[in-house]
């Protein structure tokens, strides 16, 4: 028979109950280790897709500077003039996005250190028999890695992960949040 803390809620280390599990407790943290890696590989292959596009759109843009260069004669050096300052005001705006795009090597690297904590405080943890029952210590682990997560989206699947998602509707809501605006994919550092 299950049974349930006081609140009605799954039993956690933050309402451990007689139905709490370290089992359940290291699945989850593995969960989150899974979830941060699909998170991170979604946010290298939509920036790559960015920069292939904003780099093609820049050597266009410099060959037509290329081209109107040539064409400098005195009769319509003002025209081409226009025409180079525009090309070169579009290559710079194609440059910064590309720099923008960028960023998801930091995001990369930091789900990436993320993990890596992860794992580390789970396999202390587990290798630690006089904590390895404790829930205490496996909500200190857990507060623990949360302080760690300066993005919003890891903070949210991080919640819902904790809170008994699955790896699939922690994704899908951060992504709900995201396409809804109220999480910003892009952060500036």
């Amino acid at each position: 028979m299950k049974t349930e803390n006081p609140a009605g809620l799954p039993s956690t280390a933050f309402h451990p109950d007689l139905d709490w599990s370290q089992v359940r407790e290291t699945v989850r943290m593995i969960n989150l280790a899974v979830a941060q890696i699909v998170m991170a590989m979604q946010d290298g292959d939509e920036s790559v897709s960015e920069l292939s596009r904003s780099f093609t759109d820049m050597v266009e843009r410099v060959t037509d500077i290329g081209g109107l260069a040539a064409q400098l004669d005195g009769e319509h050096t003002a025209e081409v003039k226009a025409g180079i300052a525009a090309n070169c005001a579009a290559v710079q705006g194609g440059i910064e996005q590309s720099i923008v795009a960028f960023q998801f090597y930091d995001r990369l690297s930091q789900r990436l250190q993320h993990v890596n904590h992860v794992l580390s405080l789970l396999s202390d943890l587990v290798s630690d028999h006089s904590r390895l029952f404790n829930p205490g210590e496996w909500q200190a682990m857990q507060e623990a890695i949360r302080s760690r997560y300066t993005m919003t989206e890891e903070q949210m699947m991080f919640d819902q992960l904790l809170a008994g998602a699955s790896v699939q509707e922690a994704l899908e809501a951060v992504r709900e949040r995201m396409r809804s605006g109220s999480i910003s994919d892009i952060e500036f550092f």
